[in-house]
């Protein structure tokens, strides 16, 4: 059945793979982008059912307008996909909390503005599905990126109380959690804060490197992602987390295997504190 899907940061990575594959299976799709020669790109790319939208996710007000004027104009928006977001690298010590603000701006506080702009409307129908894409990195860490994993982690946790509020209303919440994956996440979308601290250098200056020169070359693939999700938006009862890539799939059992055997080992100090 054809739906329309707003989705949000199409213009590359995993929002223009999965507009694409969302057109060529015959659906609506809303794209939202930065700039106007981006939006008569998209639109060029499929006359009458590609309709870009510009938005800057961190202008929070913009969402409501833009949300009320498609459901007015092209009809009820039955799955929205926040993807917008960007990935920022760097030494928590060596971060401004400037940075850290921005990334919390794009990728949570704006996911979550654009979801209270639809949330109305999905509710009064009762249908609908949103989907998050967050990253393993809501799930596990790595050395350099504090802020974006925190950023993830959050936008996991809200997306699971959310998905529990919204249950009596036949409105769905899933938390997508891709691995790696060749979009330029670590390329040209990445955000680097600049080295200072020299201690730091034998420990994350090879960490930075290799993760620049494997951009690009990561084993996930956008496209069959993309499927995923179109496989995702078709479920009765989709789950409330989806990881994307065998790497999410195994660095995550890893690290729940790791907290179990952390919860068993200090067990009986954390039941010492019962009153």
């Amino acid at each position: 059945m054809s739906k329309t899907l707003l989705i949000t940061g199409v213009s590359s990575g995993f929002g223009r793979a999965l507009a694409e594959q969302a057109l060529a299976a015959g659906h609506t799709v809303v794209g939202t982008l930065r700039n106007e020669a981006a939006l008569r790109e998209f639109e060029a790319g499929c006359p009458g059912r590609a309709h870009g939208r510009l938005l800057d996710v961190s202008d929070f007000k913009a969402a409501d307008a833009l949300v009320a004027e498609v459901e007015k104009n092209l009809g009820p928006v039955d799955v929205l996909v926040n993807n917008a977001g960007y990935g920022h690298e760097g030494i928590l010590e060596e971060s401004s909390l400037a940075e850290m603000r921005q990334q919390f701006d794009v990728n949570v506080f704006g996911a979550v503005a654009v979801t209270k702009a639809v949330l109305p409307f999905m509710r009064e129908r009762r249908q609908g599905h949103i989907i998050n894409i967050t990253s393993m990195g809501g799930f596990i860490t790595l050395p350099g990126i504090a802020y974006y994993c925190g950023s993830k982690f959050a936008l996991e946790g809200i997306s699971e109380t959310l998905g529990k509020e919204l249950t009596p209303f036949n409105v769905f919440v899933t938390a997508v959690a891709p691995g790696s994956f060749r979009t330029d996440w670590a390329g040209r979308s990445m955000q680097r804060s600049p080295r200072a601290i020299a201690d730091y250098d034998a420990s994350f200056d090879p960490v930075r490197q290799t993760r620049a020169q494997r951009s690009g070359k990561q084993p996930g693939d956008p496209q069959k992602a993309a499927q995923a999700m179109l496989t995702l938006i078709d479920m009765p009862n989709p789950p409330a987390h989806l990881l994307l890539g065998s790497d999410a799939v195994q660095r995550v059992r890893d690290k729940l295997a790791a907290m179990a055997s952390e919860i068993d080992q200090w067990e009986a100090l954390s039941r010492s504190t019962d009153g």
